[in-house]
């Protein structure tokens, strides 16, 4: 008999995205996958607080979204509030009105959480062979876990997000040679991380890196590499610096506002490479929600609680 299907939505500084997949043997079929862009992370950065209109906005995207859920057959979507959660003055009051709107209780993750979410979503179950970095580049902050065999997950998250620093230091468009430097170095200064060990591979997940990858395969990269390295972060930046957002959107067929986060991502993704000492990471189009999807239908109600040891898989 078919398992149900799953749903997940998170709250991200960048965008609310809902995941509606269900779960296989072969991993997720993926039933509905789509985003709104609604920038949490610049109320955070802004007036501290999403206010009552935008508390509106949010209520009635999420709840259309849950109900696009239970449609598909997915009855208990999970939905998850991360990094402008942790830092929106009425974090409280948008906890308590999405739950109400939506009949769908929601949590609000911490750094570790979304972390280890981000590896299940990866591995999906599967046991860790190798000394392994998963990094998620969010919109207001990264969450890092170092795995390994025999080794207890290291989870960690960083206040630095393509978001943040990109509003922190971007205000032209496309950005100054200057901007990309500063980018760099503030990216460095923030970064307040380091490895316990080197690892033996570095992941990347989430928009901004997936993004970097499309942009350069659209611009004529060859296909099939899935790795960022310092010389595919400086292509990056040459695309970004010659064109506007506006016309790279056209262009390639991306979405403008994730244009505008990617000179920071590539700074970030380039920190975290000299922090390890490795020459690339390879991009993966995985995440929390793949992550929480796995992780319900493996733990049931009791997911949260159980994400240490669901992390180091079960499926030899």
């Amino acid at each position: 008999m078919p398992r149900r299907p799953g749903a997940a939505i998170d709250l991200g500084s960048t965008s609310v995205h809902l995941l509606v997949a269900r779960p296989e043997r072969s991993g997720l079929v993926v039933l509905d996958d789509e985003s709104a862009f609604l920038g949490l992370g610049a109320a955070v950065d802004g007036t501290g607080a999403l206010g009552a209109a935008g508390r509106a906005t949010l209520v009635t995207t999420v709840a259309t979204y849950v109900d696009r859920a239970r449609g598909l057959g997915a009855p208990r979507p999970i939905v998850m509030g991360t990094e402008p959660l942790r830092r929106l003055t009425d974090a409280t009051r948008i906890v308590a009105e999405v739950s109400a709107g939506t009949g769908a209780p929601m949590a609000v993750l911490e750094h570790e959480e979304e972390a280890l979410l981000t590896l299940v979503g990866l591995t999906a179950g599967r046991a860790v062979r190798n000394d392994l970095l998963v990094v998620d580049i969010g919109g207001g902050s990264s969450e890092l876990v170092e795995i390994g065999p025999g080794r207890l997950a290291r989870a960690a998250g960083v206040q630095v997000g393509a978001g943040r620093l990109t509003r922190r230091i971007v205000d032209r468009d496309p950005p100054t040679r200057e901007q990309f430097v500063e980018l760099n170095r503030a990216a460095d200064e923030a970064f307040d991380w380091t490895p316990s060990r080197q690892p033996a591979e570095v992941v990347f997940v989430g928009g901004t890196a997936t993004n970097l990858l499309k942009l350069l395969r659209r611009a004529g990269n060859p296909d099939g590499d899935d790795r960022l390295g310092r010389p595919a972060l400086d292509s990056a930046r040459d695309i970004v610096a010659a064109t506007p957002a506006e016309m790279l959107a056209a262009t390639y067929g991306l979405r403008e506002a994730r244009i505008r986060l990617l000179a920071a991502g590539a700074a970030i993704i380039e920190t975290v490479l000299d922090r390890v000492g490795a020459e690339f990471g390879r991009v993966v189009d995985t995440g929390i929600r793949e992550g929480a999807i796995i992780a319900a239908d493996r733990a049931g109600d009791d997911w949260r609680d159980r994400l240490e040891e669901l992390a180091h898989g079960w499926i030899g």
